[in-house]
């Protein structure tokens, strides 16, 4: 399910971990809250490598989830 045909640019912490979203049902877009229980999906966890903005992805089709690689471009 695409959310926006964009990123979400958000805010991280270092060696903080983040569960984003990958069904696309989350009311938390883009991290997860939960929701994906009722489907076969389950969330994309990663550690934030250092403090500051990055762009996760919006539209579900990036091949470097969950970072926006500018799919949603095409």
């Amino acid at each position: 399910m695409i959310m926006q045909n964009a990123p979400y640019i958000v805010e991280v912490e270092e060696g903080k971990t983040y569960r984003w979203c990958a069904c696309g049902h989350s009311k938390a877009q883009p991290y997860c809250d939960g929701t994906h229980k009722s489907t076969a999906m389950t969330p994309l966890s990663f550690t934030a490598d250092k403090t500051g903005p990055k762009a996760l992805c919006g539209c579900r089709k990036s091949g470097r989830k969950p970072f926006c690689d500018g799919t949603h471009n095409l």
